[in-house]
């Protein structure tokens, strides 16, 4: 199967290659899970692209060990079967065996170890941010703040089957979408406001959770503009299921007004319901109040 998702994965990557060479061009990139998808999204992190390329590397490792124990099995049971070796040996132990069946996989752990560590250490956090996002998880929904940038700051809820709009994704569009711009070095605090959730968006390379009363620090840098989704991927109640990620990567013009617009109205009023900057704020979807309060309350029934 997995061999199946890199021929599928190059297959994308050719076509995409060939539509630039055709003189098709593309301004925004947006993804979401598809229907029989074996693989992985297609990375735009340094962070996912990484993981991609060290997930390929333990592919080659496994189907290696994998292939290698197969045809010791045959060759077993060719070798040594009753008609073949009607006088079986009768030696118990062999050290040379012992020792190279426990040394070989721990040198295969070591290979693995090293670029697993280096993965791991480049993921956590990075050294020169160009500007924060704090992400608070409640039950059930997101609140995202822009440090940075003042008095900046929304909730996020998932947008109700009943008032999709056409285009929009089901179980992960949100009235509210967070604004990022594209190649920029992001560092994300996360917290949560009450139990356990998780911070999830796939195409970033990012999976973090958000505990009450830490703070955990993650980071990403999107190198392509477009929409992104993601999910809490920790079990944290009845609406676990329905707390979506969405993000729009726009250029560093369109973030600019965006987030000089959030200013402006931020010291006018209440924290408003912002969406993408791509849009204007007349077509943006909001969410009622009502259906807040209920959010927050179901399940507490």
């Amino acid at each position: 199967m997995r061999c199946v998702r890199i021929l599928a994965s190059a297959a994308a990557r050719t076509a995409a290659v060939m539509t630039v060479l055709c003189g098709a061009t593309t301004t925004a990139f947006g993804q979401t899970a598809k229907p029989w998808q074996l693989g992985f999204q297609d990375p735009v992190t340094p962070v996912a692209e990484r993981i991609d390329a060290f997930h390929d590397l333990l592919l080659v490792i496994i189907t290696a060990i994998t292939a290698f124990v197969l045809l010791l099995l045959l060759y077993v049971a060719v070798r040594f079967n009753a008609r073949a070796n009607p006088t079986p040996s009768r030696v118990t132990h062999n050290t040379t065996i012992e020792v190279l069946w426990t040394v070989v996989p721990i040198m295969i752990l070591v290979l693995i170890a090293i670029p697993s560590f280096k993965l791991l250490y480049f993921s956590d956090r990075t050294a020169t941010p160009d500007m924060t996002l704090k992400v608070t998880g409640h039950q059930w929904y997101w609140s995202y703040a822009y440090p940075d940038y003042g008095n900046v700051s929304f909730d996020s809820l998932m947008v109700p089957v009943d008032q999709l709009k056409p285009g929009q994704v089901r179980l992960l569009e949100v009235d509210n979408r967070v604004v990022v711009p594209v190649d920029t070095n992001v560092r994300v605090l996360l917290t949560a406001a009450d139990v356990l959730h998780s911070w999830a968006v796939p195409a970033f390379g990012i999976k973090t959770d958000t505990i009450p009363g830490r703070l955990n620090e993650t980071w990403f840098r999107v190198t392509r503009t477009g929409t992104y989704y993601g999910q809490c991927s920790e079990l944290c109640g009845v609406n676990h299921g329905f707390m979506p990620i969405a993000i729009d990567v726009v250029s560093k013009d369109a973030f600019s007004q965006w987030i000089a617009e959030k200013k402006k109205v931020a010291g006018l009023t209440a924290p408003p319901l912002v969406g993408s900057a791509a849009r204007s704020a007349a077509a943006a979807t909001s969410v009622d109040v009502a259906h807040r309060v209920d959010v927050t309350a179901r399940g507490n029934r």
